[in-house]
């Protein structure tokens, strides 16, 4: 069996080369104006640090892996596998969810949604499933998910083109 190349994060910049453009669906402006993309900012606050002390963790909360957790990428992995461009501060962003980057980031292999998965790109089946792995009641600050409606504010599909 061949072995896979480990992928690393390449970050939210690289991504936005190509996913920024009206006929690519303009996905970098669709996260810039999400929450999502504020989700590290947020733990950068006192009332975050306060939450997590509250919680008993001695740690501020941008240092607390139970907050970064779901609110950042790429804190948890050996710094070689962060690209140059990689920044933590972009909170909740593409490679989040769809996995890191550096193997399936070419045109080359994003041509083929086969191939782009083939080389790590995650495409979830099971969209529910993923999103309450952090939108859910352990979340300090939980409310209801409603994916539906929380589904409408970030969706960044790929124009259909005719």
């Amino acid at each position: 069996s061949q072995d896979k190349k480990v992928n690393s994060f390449v970050g939210v910049e690289d991504c936005g080369t190509c996913h920024k453009t009206e006929k690519q669906g303009k996905q970098l402006d669709i996260w810039k104006n999400s929450m999502h993309a504020q989700a590290f900012k947020t733990r950068q606050t006192e009332k975050a640090d306060k939450i997590a002390m509250d919680l008993g963790h001695e740690t501020p909360a941008v240092q607390t892996e139970a907050c970064l957790k779901c609110h950042a990428s790429g804190y948890n992995v050996d710094k070689a596998l962060l690209g140059k461009k990689f920044k933590i501060e972009d909170g909740v962003q593409c490679e989040t969810c769809h996995g890191a980057g550096s193997n399936y980031k070419s045109l080359k292999v994003m041509k083929s949604r086969e191939e782009s998965i083939a080389n790590g790109l995650i495409v979830h089946e099971k969209l529910e499933d993923f999103c309450i792995s952090c939108h859910n009641p352990e979340s300090p600050t939980y409310v209801e998910f409603k994916l539906d409606e929380m589904w409408d504010k970030i969706n960044h599909p790929v124009p259909k083109t005719k």
